[in-house]
Parts: structure tokens; C-alpha cells; sequence
């Protein structure tokens, strides 16, 4: 009789991993997010996600220049402060000034942002981005946009008076609302999408 070999559990990686993690070959480039306590790479991406992400971040920035509100990050490391098992790195995000204890640190954020944006890349799954959209939120952020490049539509997202994730399609001829996030901020999707 031979014995089954019980499968091995995957170790789950923290935030106090990532200087080693970042000695490795295959993580030195730091091209990778934590995710409950797995590690998933982050390659490069291609121009069109980039093109777009710079064009929301422009809009963003100049946002944050008129109102003093905050700052905008590109490709930041953020984690709540009680949970050292996800780090995530959103493609652009905006976080008000007044929850940043220094704003010139060069570590991770120990908070979420207020507004994420990520970028679906073509090896990204909605059913992913969606996840994500959700542990953003379900950890401090109060609004995600999801940019579909392929579809040249942007999924809004927020969670409702009971904690479900809601979802609200813009379409490339709609205009994003920074809602009361970012007061006064529009985006007309055409200028993402052009």
C-alpha cells in the first residue's frame, strides 16, 4: 500500500518579506503585489495601458494642483494598517493629503487610497479586476475605477449602504464623477479613450 503525499500549503508572504522576496532573482525587479498573502507578479504592460493610465493621471494631477486635496501616485505600494498580507500597487491613485502623516516618505502607504484606478491589461481577467476593485475598497478606498481599454468602457466602483460591491458601466461617450471623493472633478471618457 502506498501512502498519498498530502499536498503541500502554499506559505503566505507578508509585508515583513518583501526585502528578502526583493533579493531573489525572481522578484528583484519589485514587479509583483501581495494579495492575501500571495504574491502576484505585475509585468510590464503595453502602451495603450500606459497611454491611459497617463492620461488619467494628468487629469488627476492637475486636479490635485487646483484644489490642494491630496496627491496623485502612479504604481504606489498601499496596505491597511491591519493587514500586512496585501499590498497593492494600483496603476494611478489619489489620496487625500490629510490622511498621509508624511507625504515625502519613500515607504509604502499604510492606508488605502481614496480613489484607485486600475488598468486592465489583456492578461488580466474581469472576474480579477473586479476582485481587486473589491479588496481596494473592503480595505479603505471609497471609489475604484476599472479601465477597460478593449471594451472603451470604465467600471465604477463603490460599495452600497450594505457592503455589497456596486458596480455603474460608463461608456467612452460618459464622463467619470469624482462623486464626493474628488468634489468637482469630471472626466469626459473621450480624452481617455481618444
Amino acid at each position: 500500500m502506498r501512502l498519498l503525499e498530502r499536498p503541500r500549503a502554499r506559505r503566505k508572504y507578508c509585508l515583513a518579506d518583501i526585502p528578502a522576496l526583493l533579493r531573489m532573482s525572481e522578484y528583484a525587479d519589485g514587479r509583483f503585489e501581495l494579495i492575501e498573502g500571495e504574491i502576484v507578479a505585475m509585468p510590464p504592460t503595453g502602451l495603450s495601458h500606459g497611454r491611459q493610465s497617463g492620461y488619467i493621471i494628468r487629469f488627476l494631477v492637475e486636479y490635485a494642483e487646483r484644489t490642494g486635496l491630496g496627491i496623485v501616485t502612479a504604481d504606489t505600494g498601499y496596505f491597511a494598517a491591519d493587514d500586512d498580507e496585501t499590498l497593492l500597487g494600483p496603476d494611478v491613485a489619489f489620496i487625500r493629503i490629510d490622511r498621509l502623516d508624511d507625504p515625502d516618505s519613500h515607504q509604502f502607504v499604510p492606508a488605502m487610497p481614496d480613489l484607485a484606478v486600475e488598468v486592465k491589461s489583456p492578461n488580466d481577467t474581469y472576474a480579477a479586476t473586479r476582485r481587486k476593485a473589491e479588496l481596494y475598497l473592503r480595505r479603505g478606498s471609497r471609489l475604484v475605477w476599472l479601465v477597460y481599454p478593449d471594451r472603451h468602457v470604465v467600471e465604477v466602483c463603490r460599495l452600497d449602504d450594505a457592503g455589497e460591491l456596486q458596480i455603474d458601466f460608463v461608456p467612452a461617450d460618459g464622463a467619470l464623477s469624482g462623486e464626493d471623493v474628488l468634489p468637482g472633478f469630471t472626466l469626459e471618457l473621450s480624452r481617455v479613450f481618444s
